[in-house]
């Protein structure tokens, strides 16, 4: 585990929602808020100042909104990890973000419990995907790939791991389901994203399907 907190930046145009996040991150050592905005704009002004690990970005705000801003973001700094947040489940919106590159994205309603560990996961590169988003993108992806998958450069412990990664498990799960270390897990999503030069779990889970590789 790291001992240096994660540098965080929250955009969002509502100053009560600010406060919300800033007050839930403050309750975990692991993050550390360091400037807060309210667009687009902001979020590419901060982030060239501060040049953070993490942006909690919000997806409708005024100006520049949270997709063009993640877009423009991911574009420039791509090692940033940037979390959509928002008061709607609407999948479409938080499909397109992640499609821009946003690793992920949280609802404002949920519990403090469920941001931390989401975060947590997200900041030491173990966000998995929700089951809502796996099947999204198995209905964007899977019915072209059905008819003609490609060959795979994968091993098939690679395949084993990727599959349960589309499902949405965490890497400790993943060790438990096939009886080998979270470690090993670790090295083996390390391999699989460096073979296929992808960068996150849900470009993997939607490269996967794309190509037929996921039942």
């Amino acid at each position: 585990m790291t001992t240096t907190p994660f540098r965080v930046v929250v955009i969002d145009d509502s100053a009560h929602a600010r406060e919300g996040m800033r007050t839930i991150l403050e309750m975990d050592p692991l993050f550390e808020v360091v400037a807060e905005g309210r667009d687009g704009q902001d979020a590419m002004a901060l982030t060239e100042q501060w040049m953070p690990d993490l942006i909690l970005m919000d997806i409708q705000m005024p100006g520049m909104d949270g997709l063009e801003a993640t877009k423009r973001l991911k574009d420039r700094y791509p090692y940033i990890k940037i979390v959509m947040v928002t008061v709607s489940d609407d999948i479409a919106h938080l499909f397109e973000a992640l499609k821009k590159g946003a690793q992920g994205y949280l609802l404002k309603n949920l519990n403090p419990g469920a941001w931390h560990e989401y975060l947590r996961a997200v900041a030491l590169d173990e966000a998995p995907l929700t089951r809502e988003l796996a099947y999204r993108i198995l209905d964007e992806f899977a019915p072209r790939a059905k008819h003609a998958p490609s060959a795979s450069p994968l091993t098939q412990r690679e395949h084993e791991i990727l599959g349960l990664v589309a499902k949405g498990l965490y890497n400790r799960d993943i060790a438990e389901t096939l009886e080998i270390s979270e470690h090993t897990v670790k090295n083996h999503l390390k391999n699989i994203l460096h073979k296929l030069h992808l960068e996150n779990r849900v470009q993997l889970a939607r490269y996967a399907y794309e190509q037929g590789w996921t039942d």
